[in-house]
């Protein structure tokens, strides 16, 4: 099971979803309460070894802003939500970067197809607020068959095993899931959760 822990923001956060053995780290570089700058995402690579992936997390900004603020910060990985095109896709890849396109759970048929992103993530309706969705309904999606994605929204150390399983997902992305309130993150929680997400690849 891919593991991503998101919305880091203090090296100690890091550390802890590192040493749990979550696969990649996701920065949040836009408007947000989990909200880092690029200098300070330099900073926190410094505990990210290789082999986990630092992802530059962002909302609505236009993809050639995202680029260049994902630059600034030292990251190659890019997660884009809000409305995006399969342009979009291409313009990331010929700078050279890695893209996770995310959507929600009322996307459009169309985009859940396969655009070239390197990884899909669905989300909750409302992105980072921490509300479960019925997981299932995307199980049988032709469009995901045999591909890698991500399923996020509401998801936590005593759900995560649950939800993968019924959505057939290759990977989970938390955030608020890991948190004593919103932006904190709990390192316990951070444990917990990545190791019954490992777990659970394993039943």
């Amino acid at each position: 099971m891919f593991v991503k822990v998101c919305g880091l923001s203090t090296p100690e956060s890091v550390r802890e979803a590192v040493d749990a053995g979550a696969d990649a780290v996701g920065f949040v570089l836009t408007a947000s309460p989990r909200v880092v700058s690029p200098s300070q995402v330099a900073s926190l690579l410094s505990g990210v070894p290789k082999g986990v992936s630092p992802i530059a997390v962002f909302r609505d900004e236009p993809v050639a802003d995202a680029i260049a603020i994902a630059r600034a910060a030292g990251l190659q990985w890019i997660q884009l939500h809000g409305t995006r095109t399969r342009a979009d896709v291409a313009t990331v890849h010929d700078a050279g970067m890695k893209l996770v396109r995310a959507i929600t759970i009322g996307a459009g048929a169309d985009e859940f197809e396969d655009w070239g992103e390197d990884l899909l993530l669905i989300d909750a309706s409302v992105p980072g607020s921490g509300e479960s969705w019925d997981y299932a309904s995307v199980a049988a999606l032709p469009a995901l068959k045999g591909r890698n994605w991500l399923l996020a929204g509401g998801l936590d150390a005593a759900n995560v095993a649950g939800a993968s399983a019924a959505a057939h997902a290759w990977g989970v992305d938390v955030s608020s899931g890991v948190e004593v309130s919103r932006g904190v993150k709990d390192p316990a929680k951070i444990r917990a959760f990545v190791h019954a997400a490992k777990a659970a690849a394993t039943v």
